[in-house]
């Protein structure tokens, strides 16, 4: 296939949604396997959402993820609102046809006249010949709409519960279903893939297409993704903002191919697996309707062999934005490698490695009381006159701090405890000797002798 046209239409919000993440990635696999194109529109009619820099929130997002102008199948953005007078064109066709209709009813008029503020609009203006007002859709009385959907299979509609509803305000301005619809044909959208909240629109737009004189897409509901509780992510309650996540130190891989399986999985017993593999393997078809866990546990899981599977120089200069101001890259370049194996996020780095390049280290109370329970004086001064003359490697270092344990009564597990929190700050950490070792053994000494002073208060 050459002619397929996918398109993704955020509106913006200030922040973009997993959600929105992954379809957009739906889309995307679809354009890339079919050598189509991925079309951006932005739904920016909404005048209180229509920020530039919520735009470019969208567009960085996106970029991050991989979607972006540098793959020939990207055109856009596009903006809606340069669409509208093909909108009122549209609406006045609809008009001139008699599938639409003018109608001033109120939403009061409509309750008193139904006796329930559940039902829907009654028809009531359909044949009244108005020449103002909004203006409604004549849908079909009888018969049923059906969407054929990729996800969902067949999905039945019937006509005597859809309303007529309104596609143009009192002041000629289209609503979204009926701009999305006019804006789709106009740029020859061939397939549509987005949530299932979207459902409803698309029996409208089943009708729409036709009345418009075009044949409707491929359509492709997505399923509702949710939390630990199988409740819809919300961005009141859950983390949702894709910038919150980029912030944290996920790795834009990661995300992709974790957001890939929320619906989908490419077989083969694997889940760990590029873009570039999973891409022929896509298929909207193979998409599951049931709900996808958002399992942050597990995201966080596949960043962490992401992370280890980078070349050691490309981690070091994806921590670069988590480190201290002011931090030695060859100094780090020494622990890179040990740090890479421990951490999930990026963001985690700076605990793990900031005591390197502090003059002091920054005691966290709960460790330093965990840790200063077993002879903690005792331990620390000891260790502090072997360490004025060990030879300075890390095997060297244990040796030495499991002969002064020894002789204390303590095991290697025990006698550490308080050395690492001297040392670092922390009860968790790097491997502790390769840490001391880095470190030298002035400040190391230093160190300890800073500890033993708050011992001694």
């Amino acid at each position: 296939m050459t002619d397929v046209r996918v398109r993704f239409a955020p509106s913006p919000t200030g922040m973009f949604h997993v959600g929105s993440a992954r379809a957009a990635l739906f889309n995307w696999a679809v354009a890339e396997q079919s050598k189509g194109r991925f079309i951006l529109r932005i739904e920016d009619t909404d005048a209180t959402r229509n920020r530039p820099e919520w735009t470019e929130g969208i567009i960085s997002a996106l970029d991050w993820i991989g979607i972006n102008g540098g793959n020939p199948v990207f055109e856009g953005p596009y903006f809606q609102s340069a669409y509208e007078p093909q909108h009122r064109e549209a609406v006045a066709k609809l008009l001139a046809d008699g599938k639409a209709y003018y109608c001033d009813c109120t939403r009061e008029q409509v309750q008193e006249r139904t006796g329930s503020k559940d039902k829907g609009y009654d028809g009531y203006c359909r044949e009244r010949g108005l020449s103002e007002g909004a203006v409604r859709f004549r849908t079909p009385d009888e018969g049923v709409t059906v969407v054929d959907d990729l996800v969902r299979g067949r999905v039945e509609f019937p006509n005597n519960a859809q309303e007529d509803f309104v596609i143009a305000r009192t002041d000629g301005s289209p609503l979204y279903v009926l701009a999305n619809a006019v804006d789709d044909i106009t740029q020859g959208i061939t397939h549509v893939a987005r949530g299932e909240e979207h459902l409803p629109n698309a029996a409208r737009q089943e009708l729409l297409w036709p009345a418009l004189g075009a044949t409707p897409p491929v359509w492709a509901h997505l399923p509702v993704i949710v939390n630990e509780q199988r409740k819809k992510l919300s961005k009141r309650r859950d983390k949702v903002a894709l910038e919150d996540y980029r912030a944290e130190g996920y790795l834009p891989e990661a995300m992709v191919n974790y957001l890939m399986l929320l619906g989908w999985g490419p077989g083969e017993d694997r889940e760990i697996m590029p873009w570039s593999e999973m891409v022929p393997l896509f298929r909207l078809e193979d998409v599951n309707p049931s709900n996808a866990f958002f399992d942050e546990k597990k995201l966080r899981a596949f960043n962490g062999e992401y992370i280890r599977a980078l070349p050691l120089e490309t981690f070091e200069e994806r921590c670069a934005p988590y480190l201290e101001e002011g931090w030695d890259r060859g100094l780090f370049s020494k622990v890179a490698a040990l740090a890479q194996t421990r951490i999930a996020v990026l963001s985690e780095i700076r605990q793990n490695v900031d005591f390197l390049f502090l003059d002091e280290p920054v005691f966290d109370q709960a460790s330093w009381d965990k840790a200063m329970k077993s002879s903690p004086e005792e331990i620390l001064t000891g260790y502090l006159e072997r360490l004025e003359d060990v030879s300075w490697d890390a095997e060297s270092l244990k040796e030495a701090l499991e002969q002064v344990g020894a002789a204390h009564g303590l095991k290697l597990g025990k006698a550490q405890a308080p050395v690492r929190v001297a040392v670092t700050g922390r009860t968790v950490g790097l491997p502790l000797f390769e840490s001391i070792e880095v470190l030298g053994r002035e400040r190391a000494r230093e160190r300890l002798r800073v500890a033993l002073a708050r011992l001694r208060g």
